[in-house]
């Protein structure tokens, strides 16, 4: 188990052209989730993801690397949900809670700020940020082709 003086913070804020109803759908809907989550290089298959979005719902998913067939599942619980503004869930067997804050700017635009706390050292890597930004870079691709 990792030594709670280990854990850290991470918070990364984006930008979308794209409504926050858009955006929360893409968080919420297993059809258009496994179309940005995971970094470049992984996929993951619809049948492997469950999404219930309300308090005490499951938040599960297996991200596949396309190389090689490595899986690594996800599993978690909502522990808050704020229609179109909130997502927070707390990841199983693990220290991290995350939450996807979900916020209108001029002009149809959406601030997404992602902020996770308890993060293992290995999760706050330069290449494990790298994947996560990658992921949303995907998140923007799939908001601008709806």
């Amino acid at each position: 188990m990792t030594d709670a003086n280990e854990l850290g913070e991470v918070t990364i804020t984006r930008e979308f052209a794209a409504p926050r109803a858009a955006v929360f759908a893409a968080y919420v809907q297993p059809e258009q989730f496994v179309r940005f989550w995971g970094p470049a290089g992984t996929s993951v298959p619809l049948d492997t993801v469950t999404i219930e979005p309300w308090a005490g719902g499951r938040f599960d998913s297996t991200m596949v690397v396309d190389a090689t067939g490595d899986r690594y599942p996800m599993k978690g619980v909502f522990q808050e949900v704020k229609e179109l503004e909130l997502l927070t869930f707390a990841q199983e067997g693990s220290t991290l809670v995350g939450s996807i804050r979900l916020a209108d700017l001029d002009g149809d635009r959406t601030e997404v700020v992602i902020h996770q706390t308890g993060v293992p050292p290995m999760y706050r890597s330069p290449e494990a940020l790298a994947g996560l930004n990658s992921s949303l870079d995907r998140l923007g691709e799939h908001l601008a082709q709806r």
